[in-house]
């Protein structure tokens, strides 16, 4: 009988996690593709080079989602026993609370692996596939639109015109570059050659340009200045729709690396001191996280039977409640630990260390069934309210 329940109460949880993961997840990765729809809808993309990108991006999502579907299957689950009555069956041919936390936990177990797993070596495996395969489609596309003879405008802020083009190496001759990207300046680039190339570290798409002629016109007046070689550089950010391509930071970093940069400062060239601690938040935000599935789940389990009768739509409506409360924390940490007003550890564990406590409490009173029992309060308060007016509506009837 035990072994029964347990195997059926975990696979109760690993059904409703796979549901709650695969739908957020989803939502997401559509969300972040729409920022980079104009990049993809101007190449020849297969259906397998749009899946490799959606397996890039999961981990970097997968690190929250986790901890979140985790809590959701366990909330969801025991809510739906309570409401069923399965719970008050169990109870009463002698199933304890405690007998019952066998396959929770080791469902909480599997999924803090999991987390561990992503947070370790699957993030900074995602995101530099991730980012290697946009910075190729934005170089093809850079190449695309460079056509001889004409034009082009694509790049914001700069107007390029070559006499010839050669898509397949990125050189220009005959070389004419108006440049609006600083405000109150506009520079006029004339060179006989030049290159096209792509930054692959700095996220940048970078022009070279030979033995030119740059027309400067600001307030003053106008200026001109020769030049050997000249290098006009545009953030790819700016061409994918404000995605983000510069230099790698810390939340994209390997774990190996963030340990590396928080063992030697020096490396770091920042003397605000904001990158290093930067690198401490990350490194405490890849720990935390993982620990947050089994304090989540260890939280949601008397929150479930506290609110137990409570329509599943509602229940859904609440627990993500509770983790916005948690996020809202732990988001609270992570920008005064990068502030400097907190220490990381202090900023990202104590939302853990406060759900763990109330978790912890409220499975002891849940256990002894001296738990809120909210939803019994409310509709007994209802009933109170209900049988109240109808004496009132008696009596002045009389």
């Amino acid at each position: 009988m035990p072994r029964l329940l347990h195997r059926q109460i975990f696979l109760e949880l690993l059904s409703v996690f796979a549901l709650c993961a695969g739908s957020l997840l989803t939502l997401l990765l559509i969300g972040r593709m729409l920022q980079l729809r104009e990049l993809l809808f101007s190449q020849s993309l297969t259906f397998w080079d749009v899946v490799c990108m959606f397996a890039y991006l999961s981990p970097f999502f997968l690190l929250l989602l986790i901890p979140i579907a985790c809590m959701l299957a366990v909330f969801l689950t025991f809510l739906r026993m309570g409401t069923d009555l399965e719970s008050v069956a169990l109870r009463a041919s002698g199933v304890s609370l405690y007998q019952m936390l066998p396959a929770p936990l080791a469902f909480c177990a599997l999924c803090t692996v999991a987390a561990c797993a992503v947070s370790f070596w699957g993030l900074s495996w995602g995101m530099e596939n991730f980012r290697a395969t946009v910075l190729d489609l934005a170089r093809t596309k850079t190449q695309l639109v460079l056509q001889g003879g004409v034009f082009n405008r694509d790049f914001p802020g700069l107007t390029i015109y070559a006499q010839q083009a050669d898509p397949a190496r990125g050189d220009l001759r005959t070389v004419f570059v108006q440049d609006r990207t600083r405000e109150h300046i506009i520079a006029t680039i004339l060179a006989p050659t030049g290159r096209v190339s792509t930054d692959t570290d700095r996220g940048e798409i970078v022009f070279h340009l030979q033995n030119g002629r740059i027309y400067r016109q600001e307030a003053a007046g106008l200026s001109v200045v020769g030049f050997d070689t000249y290098a006009v550089r545009m953030d790819l950010s700016r061409l994918l729709s404000g995605y983000n391509l510069g230099s790698v930071r810390p939340k994209e970093m390997s774990w190996e690396r963030l340990r590396e940069l928080r063992e030697d400062p020096s490396v770091v060239q920042d003397e605000s001191g904001r990158t290093q601690r930067k690198v401490e938040v990350e490194i405490q935000k890849r720990m935390a996280l993982p620990a947050a599935c089994f304090v989540l789940g260890l939280f949601a389990l008397p929150m479930a039977a506290s609110f137990g009768g409570l329509h599943r739509h509602w229940g859904l409506m609440l627990a993500l409640g509770f983790f916005l409360f948690y996020y809202t924390l732990l988001s609270l940490g992570l920008s005064l630990g990068e502030a400097g007003v907190l220490a990381p550890v202090v900023g990202l564990w104590l939302p853990n260390v406060l759900f763990l406590a109330a978790g912890v409490t409220g499975l002891v009173q849940a256990a002894r069934e001296r738990g809120l029992d909210i939803v019994g309060r409310l509709a007994h308060l209802r009933r109170g309210l209900a049988a109240r007016r109808t004496a009132g509506e008696g009596g002045h009837a009389r």
